[in-house]
């Protein structure tokens, strides 16, 4: 079979672009193999990407090694935690469709014949697992790895999430701001992506299960030597692919992404899958909603506990066997038979993982709990969903009832938390942060932190229109749809309502009458948009709701 390359490369007729390889050093050898791209979003901004230089150059001897040609380009890759509490949250979101449309110009200018994905975290892995199943070509993902945690600090290991509970604590005068600055010298040792179970390392091990990752590999942390062996063995293979002519949608199927529910289930991952798991879906042309999602959520036992639901850390997670000791253990409810970046099947790449059953991973037969780590609730509040993730609920918050505090932006809500003005018992709403309203969802963050430093995480609730980071814990509900900006029940709460949000019953709901829900709707009036430029203004207008993943339409 013609590779893509060869059409372009061919003599005479493309003798130029030849030409144009050969003027950076390329040999006739080099562009007789099969054309690896290598979508690369190094950088030093982002401390999970901080070392895909080095793993870049492992993935590069393997494919040499295999008979490929690599060819590295540039992909962004912006920081959630660098741009958390602030204005830049808001550019995060849309930054993974940015990825994906990146990836597929620069594949398709250049007819690559297969692409090595190279990213760590929270927007970049889903962005680059999208574009792969976009493009459907010959496509392996490889990530940095998770950074090592720090010291004990207030029994858990810290990690960089220890900063901002700080915070809260040095507000009340339990710390002093000598101990904050020595959290903040210790708490990220190394570089890595952050080494709780936040989206980042959720992604990763989604990719792992989804079969897009060598097995084992997601977990591996970003300053070991094993780290770079996987680089390689993935040039390896992705040459392989090439060969075997195994592309991306072979792999990313809806069995596929079953798989990977059940796994990210399994472990209590972040609810920002509840977003990308959609969107992965669309671009690989399978039909998959939030109905699903729940399904296999609620029939997946939790059997792996780690922070933010527990105080172990990914670190050990992965020296606990990691994401394949985990599909062992739930075998019965996977795929067994979907093909892999190994060119082997998920149950020859799993076969012999054993659970060690310790405080970190427990057997299918005795889990931490009988339903997995997420959940979708529904009601008035939420009429086409929204999400929760129990796994990181303590079980006597899982029902809750109180009156609304609301707030129209995640600032007002902070600085009300602050300010003391959140008490025990409340609901605070947030709304005007969906993907509209937002623009951009951002992430509600540090109103939980703030609110575990207070005191208060388990003694309030919190819904939104906008999301959540994966370390968040206490009770709270998001991705409401549809959106206040789209006007949503959730826009026409007022102070003091009583919400009811029952979530081993799934259900968020208002307790207003529809007539008296009526009448406010029909003197409700969209807000003006907050971002009338740039990027975001695009982004608002293009972006669908968070119920359908918060993507960008790009087929009829």
């Amino acid at each position: 079979m013609e590779r893509r390359s060869e059409k372009i490369l061919s003599r005479p007729e493309w003798s130029i672009n030849r030409a144009y390889y050969k003027s950076m050093g390329y040999s006739d050898s080099d562009l007789e193999k099969p054309i690896i791209g290598i979508a690369n979003a190094w950088s030093t901004t982002v401390p999970g990407h901080f070392n895909l230089r080095q793993v870049s150059e492992a993935v590069k001897e393997g494919i040499r090694e295999a008979g490929g040609t690599p060819v590295e380009f540039g992909v962004i890759g912006a920081c959630d935690g660098i741009a958390e509490g602030h204005e830049g949250m808001r550019y995060i979101l849309p930054t993974r469709d940015i990825i994906t449309h990146s990836i597929e110009l620069m594949v398709q200018a250049h007819q690559y014949d297969g692409v090595v994905l190279l990213g760590s975290c929270d927007k970049i892995v889903p962005g680059m697992l999208m574009a792969a199943a976009r493009l459907n070509l010959p496509s392996i993902f490889v990530n940095g790895g998770p950074m090592l945690s720090g010291p004990m600090i207030h029994g858990r290991k810290a990690d960089t999430t220890s900063i901002l509970e700080g915070v809260g604590k040095l507000k009340k005068g339990e710390i002093s701001e000598a101990e904050l600055v020595k959290m903040e010298d210790s708490c990220a040792p190394t570089c890595g992506s952050c080494s709780f179970l936040g989206t980042a390392n959720t992604m990763c091990c989604i990719a792992e299960a989804m079969g897009m990752s060598l097995p084992g590999s997601a977990m591996i942390p970003a300053v070991y030597n094993d780290r770079m062996k996987v680089a390689q063995e993935s040039g390896r293979k992705v040459v392989l692919l090439v060969k075997e002519d195994i592309k991306a949608r072979d792999i990313i199927t809806r069995k596929s992404i079953e798989n990977a529910v059940r796994l990210s289930s399994a472990i209590g991952g972040s609810t920002n899958t509840a977003l990308h798991i959609p969107a992965i879906a669309y671009e690989g042309k399978v039909d998959f909603d939030m109905e699903d999602f729940d399904k296999l959520s609620r029939t997946t036992p939790l059997i792996a506990k780690m922070n933010p639901a527990a105080s172990p850390n990914v670190i050990d997670f992965y020296e606990s066997g990691g994401v394949p000791v985990v599909m062992n253990e739930i075998n019965e409810l996977l795929h067994l038979e979907c093909m892999t970046v190994t060119g082997k099947t998920v149950k020859e790449n799993i076969s012999g993982a054993q659970s060690p059953n310790n405080e970190i991973v427990k057997t299918y037969q005795d889990p931490f709990s009988s339903t997995g780590g997420l959940a979708v609730l529904y009601g008035n509040l939420a009429p086409d969903s929204a999400v929760t993730k129990p796994a990181a609920i303590k079980s006597d918050m899982l029902t809750f009832e109180g009156p609304a505090i609301v707030f129209n932006s995640e600032e007002q809500a902070n600085t009300a938390i602050m300010n003391q003005e959140v008490k025990e018992g409340d609901v605070v709403v947030i709304r005007y942060e969906g993907p509209k309203g937002g623009p951009g969802m951002p992430e509600m963050f540090k109103a939980m932190k703030l609110l575990y430093g207070m005191g208060l995480a388990d003694k309030v609730a919190l819904v939104t229109d906008g999301r959540f980071s994966g370390t968040n814990n206490g009770c709270f509900v998001g991705h409401i749809s549809p959106e206040a900006q789209e006007g949503g029940t959730i826009a026409l709460v007022e102070n003091g309502d009583v919400i009811t949000i029952d979530i081993p019953e799934r259900v968020l709901h208002l307790k207003v009458d529809d007539e008296t829900l009526a009448q406010r709707r029909s003197l409700w009036q969209a807000p003006e948009p907050r971002v009338k430029e740039g990027y975001l203004f695009l982004y608002s207008k293009l972006a669908e709701s968070a119920d359908k993943g918060a993507i960008i339409k790009t087929r009829l």
